[in-house]
């Protein structure tokens, strides 16, 4: 299928068709898992499995009828914010006393090269997110594909549609200002 195969179904999904969205999923959800394997993958002691991430953010994607997607790489930018409201959303639940405390060191921190330590806190980085994002929302949206999701940067520019060069450069830059903001 074709990138014009994939926006048409997106249409004819959002326009009520049901089975568009079956063949739509039929087409990602694959590319949704292994997004959501690569995130797991750092998170130590976690009894979330892929497939339950995936469900679980196109349950939410579908319930709050997010704003019209116009395009597959659309649609993953889509997944990967509702990955990131998820993960942040349980980091927050498990933060709790009533569910175990503190949370849990992430070596995936060390694996993606971000400007914090391991033992960075998730809302944190959230509330950071929302302070760049008011300033740069394309690095904030490299750092979601990259930290949330766990796109390479390569996948990050095909997702984006920007050169690799402007990826490496925008990462370096995100970097940069979150070591920063972070540090105060």
């Amino acid at each position: 299928m074709t990138a014009d195969d994939t926006t048409a179904l997106i249409q004819r999904w959002q326009n009520g068709d049901a089975a568009a969205f079956d063949q739509l999923l039929s087409l990602i959800y694959a590319d949704l898992r292994a997004i959501a394997r690569r995130q797991l993958r750092g998170e130590r002691a976690t009894t979330l499995q892929p497939t339950a991430l995936v469900n679980d953010v196109l349950l939410r994607m579908i319930e709050r009828g997010a704003a019209p997607i116009s395009d597959g790489t659309h649609f993953f930018k889509v997944a990967a914010r509702a990955m990131r409201h998820f993960l942040v959303d349980r980091a927050r639940r498990a933060s709790t006393e009533k569910h175990g405390g503190q949370l849990e060191r992430l070596e995936l921190l060390e694996v993606m090269e971000l400007p914090m330590s391991a033992d960075t806190d998730v809302q944190r980085l959230d509330a950071a997110l929302v302070d760049l994002e008011a300033i740069e929302p394309a690095l904030a949206r490299i750092v979601e594909l990259r930290y949330f999701v766990g796109l390479t940067v390569r996948e990050v520019a095909g997702v984006l549609g920007v050169d690799e060069s402007t990826v490496y450069r925008d990462w370096a830059l995100a970097r940069v200002w979150l070591r920063d903001h972070l540090a105060t």
